[in-house]
C-alpha cells in the first residue's frame, strides 16, 4: 500500500488521541482472552473467530481442563471436539484447524508457538490477526491487531478509509508510533466495548469526540 504523507496537524491530532487513551486507559498491557501457556491462547484466538472473548473464556475454562496438552489437541477426536467448542461457531472448521495446528506445533515446532509471523501464518487456522496477537501477547513484538473494533473505531476516527484489515494494519503501523502498537490494541477494545459501539455510539459521553471524525461529520 502506498504511504501518504501525514500533515503536521493531522500528526498532532493523532498524538492527541493517544494521549486521551492513555489518560483514559493507563498503559498496562493485558490480554481479554485468559490462558496460561502460549498454546491455549493461539487456540482460544483461533476459536475467538467471530466470538466474543467471553464466550471462548467460558469454553476454553473446561476445554483447557480437558485438554492438558498440544498432545492432547493433536491426538483429540474432531468430532468431540467439535461438540466441546460447538457454542463459539464455525465449530467443524476450527476444530479441525486446531488439531492440524496441534500437529505442526509437535511435530516441526517441538510443541514451541513460532515467533515468526510467516511462520504463525502458515499454520492451520492463523492469519494475521491470530499472529498478531501472538506476538503481542506472548513475545512482545509491537503488532497491529486488526479485530471488528480496531476497524471500526480507527475508521470513525479518520485514521483509516481502508476496508482491508490488511491495509488498515499496514496504514495504522504507519501512521501510529511503535511503542503504542500493542496499547492501541487494547484501548480501542475497552473504548469500543464501553463507548464507541458498533450501533448507537455513545459520542456525548466520549472523551475523544474532539478529535472524531465521525463525530465531527454527524454534528453537520
Amino acid at each position: 500500500m502506498k504511504k501518504r504523507k501525514v500533515s503536521k496537524k493531522e500528526q498532532e491530532r493523532i498524538d492527541k488521541i493517544l494521549q486521551a487513551f492513555n489518560r483514559e486507559y493507563g498503559l498496562e498491557y493485558r490480554c481479554f482472552l485468559n490462558y496460561e501457556t502460549p498454546w491455549q491462547l493461539l487456540f482460544a484466538t483461533i476459536l475467538s473467530a467471530q466470538c466474543t472473548d467471553e464466550r471462548v473464556n467460558i469454553v476454553t475454562k473446561d476445554l483447557f481442563q480437558k485438554y492438558k496438552s498440544i498432545e492432547d489437541f493433536a491426538q483429540a477426536d474432531q468430532l468431540e471436539l467439535e461438540r466441546d467448542i460447538h457454542s463459539t461457531g464455525f465449530f467443524k472448521n476450527k476444530a479441525k484447524n486446531i488439531i492440524e495446528c496441534a500437529k505442526r506445533l509437535l511435530y516441526e515446532y517441538n510443541g514451541e508457538v513460532p515467533k515468526d509471523i510467516n511462520e504463525l501464518v502458515s499454520l492451520a487456522g492463523v492469519g494475521r490477526k491470530t499472529a498478531n496477537v501472538i506476538r503481542g501477547n506472548i513475545y512482545k513484538e509491537p503488532s497491529i491487531v486488526v479485530d471488528t473494533h480496531v476497524k471500526r473505531i480507527s475508521q470513525r476516527l479518520g485514521l483509516t478509509k481502508e476496508e482491508d484489515p490488511v491495509k488498515i494494519e499496514f496504514e495504522l503501523m504507519y501512521k501510529l508510533p511503535r511503542e503504542q502498537w500493542i496499547l492501541y490494541n487494547i484501548q480501542v477494545i475497552t473504548f469500543g466495548r464501553s463507548i464507541c459501539t458498533a450501533r448507537s455510539p455513545k459520542c456525548t459521553e466520549c472523551f475523544l469526540r474532539e478529535y472524531c471524525k465521525y463525530y465531527i461529520n454527524h454534528q453537520k
